[in-house]
């Protein structure tokens, strides 16, 4: 015996059926071509911009989702910026009713050159546009309060001002107002994995931060606020744990004359004036450090040796017990100055204190060093660059040299370097000392 309702059932299907078909014929009919589309995007990018806009194609598709995918993007500059691929995936609920939701967007094979980039700052949607949002839309269409559930790209190479060419795999899920509820960036291609993961506490401004780096560990919580007067405000507290630094700096493309696992503590802090200005939030952004590295080996240098010279040493090895010390980080315009201080090490044939200033691959410092066999508190001058740097006697410890050789020999530098320091400020080194007055003579009656 039939089903009595299964005819009404069968005639309910076959009506929603028709009533799609109807519906995707319509809107096939109003939607664009794909010239059309890719002429609108390069159009609407240069009005924004004031760059013009090559996109090689465009394609759109509505079942069994809405998607748009563009090719061949590049921009109009000495330098461009290429995407091979970008597509958004809609939500078609939505979209009927003037609201845009993107369920994915994937990127694929974006390059991104500093200077070419630079050319953006400042150009991106106002405040007070698209009551809001970071995406001014025309009347009568809106945002959805999530305007993007999942961002993926795989690819995204960054080239900086040194021409050094990194890609980055990734993804982020977002909850309302843009905050990311999970992350996850990497460096493409690296072993050891260099990997940052975020996952947001219940709906607070705060997420669990993991980072895997060197073959350790770099742990802790972010933080981000939204400050009384508009401000943006981000912080995090982490503690690095035996992170191989060589293998960290590489990874990166870049070298260091320090080798040895590092752990300790880190803060950073940024802040900026506008909530949707985020790329001046990276650019303010300073940390702090305090490390240790146990053991240590200075790679390129022999401070045993610039001191037994008396000359300028380069190359060479020195094998250190333990490296402690305090990183400061400022991002500026033009690269990160890196401020060490407090520097203590010590090995079973020295121990030495000092600082350095780190920027663009230059270096500046200043070293006391104190050796087993009796020599105390020499100074030696940390200079050149980061590839090839050199240890030098600073000009009192040159004088001091000599005049301990001349006045003890076999004695050494060490009260030579002392008595150098003085002869130094004699021979203005050092601050004048203020001249005493001169007693008036006496008059004879």
């Amino acid at each position: 015996m039939k089903h009595p309702a299964r005819p009404w059932l069968i005639g309910i299907a076959a009506v929603l059926v028709l009533g799609v078909g109807v519906l995707v014929l319509v809107v096939r009919a109003k939607l664009p071509t794909g010239a059309e589309v890719a002429a609108q995007v390069a159009a609407s990018f240069e009005k924004r911009f004031g760059v013009a806009l090559k996109v090689g194609g465009a394609h759109w598709s509505l079942l069994p989702a809405p998607v748009l995918v563009l090719t061949d993007i590049a921009t109009e500059q000495p330098r461009p910026i290429t995407l091979r691929r970008i597509a958004l995936q809609l939500k078609l609920a939505p979209l009927l009713h003037r609201v845009i939701a993107v369920d994915d967007v994937e990127i694929d094979s974006l390059v991104l050159p500093r200077t070419s980039v630079q050319a953006f700052r400042g150009k991106g949607p106002k405040p007070a546009e698209g009551d809001g949002n970071l995406v001014a839309l025309p009347t009568p269409w809106t945002l959805a309060p999530v305007p993007v559930e999942l961002l993926r790209w795989r690819d995204v190479v960054w080239i900086d001002r040194r021409d050094i060419s990194l890609a980055y795999d990734g993804e982020i899920a977002f909850d309302p107002e843009w905050r990311p509820r999970q992350a996850r960036i990497e460096r493409a291609g690296v072993s050891p994995p260099v990997r940052l993961r975020l996952d947001r506490e219940a709906g607070q401004d705060r997420w669990r931060t993991r980072i895997d780096a060197g073959g350790g560990t770099w742990n802790g919580v972010a933080r981000f606020e939204t400050l009384a007067d508009g401000k943006l405000r981000a912080s995090a507290e982490l503690d690095p744990h035996q992170i191989d630094i060589e293998s960290l700096v590489q990874a990166f493309g870049r070298s260091t004359p320090v080798a040895g696992k590092v752990s300790g503590h880190s803060t950073l802090e940024a802040q900026t004036d506008k909530a949707q200005d985020l790329g001046a939030l990276m650019r303010s952004l300073h940390t702090r450090t305090t490390f240790s590295v146990q053991p240590a080996t200075l790679t390129k240098l022999d401070i045993a040796k610039a001191v037994s010279t008396a000359g300028i040493s380069r190359g060479g090895r020195t094998a250190l017990d333990e490296l402690t010390g305090t990183l400061d980080t400022q991002s500026t315009d033009d690269g990160v100055v890196m401020q060490y201080s407090n520097l203590q090490a010590r090995s079973g044939v020295l121990s030495a204190s000092g600082k350095l200033r780190l920027f663009n691959r230059k270096i500046d410092g200043e070293v006391a060093v104190d050796l087993v066999d009796g020599v105390v508190g020499v100074p030696l001058k940390i200079g050149g660059t980061v590839s090839d740097p050199e240890l030098s006697l600073t000009g009192a410890a040159l004088t001091g040299a000599a005049i301990g050789s001349a006045v003890l020999p076999g004695v050494g530098t060490a009260i030579g370097a002392r008595v150098g320091q003085q002869v130094e400020k004699l021979f203005g080194g050092g601050k004048p000392a203020p001249a005493k007055p001169q007693p008036r003579p006496s008059r004879k009656p």
